[in-house]
């Protein structure tokens, strides 16, 4: 059944983000009712299409127990991908927890880049140029929004 398990034992606060265009960072907290035993382990599928894959590098608390992974190579499709966590006690069963995620909700964006800064004095203008950010999904067309902020000396 797909909650069986002990309720409780499914982890809590899970969260991912996407930096640096390719990396991955997911981290959960261990459900509040879980055995001191319990070891959780991630799995996801960017699409249908694709396959399920285990976690290659989990990020340890002090009891060695998988609280967050991280993955390299990611990119990021229009599909939703799948997330599971599921856990093992030799106490009892664990409950899972799963969660569907459109990847590009979750990516945070680099900085611009190439910043200049041109002014005139005589016209009392400056123009001051950049380049977007790259971004890991297809949308490259998506409208991004700068805010400047202007301090005079």
């Amino acid at each position: 059944p797909l909650f069986a398990g002990m309720n409780g034992s499914a982890i809590e606060n899970f969260s991912c983000v996407i930096y640096n265009i390719f990396l991955m960072n997911c981290t959960w907290q261990a459900g509040r009712n879980a055995p001191a035993d319990t070891q959780y382990f991630l799995y996801w599928q960017k699409s249908r299409e694709d396959n399920e894959m285990e976690c290659e590098l989990y990020i340890k608390d002090e009891n060695c127990r998988n609280l967050g992974c991280i993955f390299q190579n990611v990119s990021i499709g229009s599909e939703r991908a799948y997330f599971l966590v599921n856990g093992s006690s030799k106490d009892s069963l664990i409950q899972l927890y799963d969660e569907y995620i459109d990847l590009y909700e979750i990516e945070k964006l680099m900085p611009p880049s190439s910043i200049t800064v041109n002014c005139d004095e005589i016209k009392n203008n400056c123009i001051i140029q950049w380049q977007r950010p790259q971004i890991s999904h297809s949308n490259k067309d998506k409208c991004f929004k700068y805010e400047i902020n202007v301090k005079y000396k």
